[in-house]
């Protein structure tokens, strides 16, 4: 069984050994309150792999839905194997997180190529999702959600 310790330095040896030094082009995805700096590089000596906060993205993201969204620009453009991608992402929840991360990542690939871009903004991967959660107001029970009514 592996303490903590050990599995934090292997995390950080593995993206030590993917994330080349070099130059990257990057772009910022959000979804709901989740936020995703993602970091793109086309180095042709450079292993190739996908990391969220410096892990797997397979062990990041748990069910396939979730990795299948953050990968979807690059189905989009049959280019799984051409790129190191490295994303960071906070708030929100794992959802909101692969779709930010999803935004992301198209909207870098977008900044490597013109065409790309039109492909990208075709398939709406590079429209923003702004839906976000209503405030609850006073007198209420929930934001829209008003207390039972009584005659008497």
């Amino acid at each position: 069984m592996q303490t903590v310790e050990q599995n934090q330095e292997e995390t950080a040896v593995v993206a030590a050994n993917l994330i080349p030094k070099g130059r990257f082009v990057e772009a910022i995805g959000r979804r709901k309150t989740a936020v995703a700096r993602v970091r793109v590089w086309e180095e042709k000596s450079a292993k190739r792999g996908f990391l969220v906060n410096d892990r797997e993205v397979f062990e990041y993201f748990p069910t396939e839905e979730t990795r299948e969204a953050a990968k979807e620009a690059l189905a989009k453009l049959k280019a799984q194997n051409r790129f190191t991608v490295s994303a960071h992402v906070k708030g929100s929840g794992v959802s909101a997180q692969s779709e930010a991360v999803r935004q992301g990542l198209a909207k870098a690939l977008a900044g490597l190529d013109g065409e790309w871009k039109k492909k990208l903004k075709k398939a709406g991967l590079l429209k923003p999702d702004t839906r976000i959660v209503e405030r609850k107001k006073f007198g209420k029970k929930k934001a829209r959600k008003s207390p039972q009514w009584s005659k008497r």
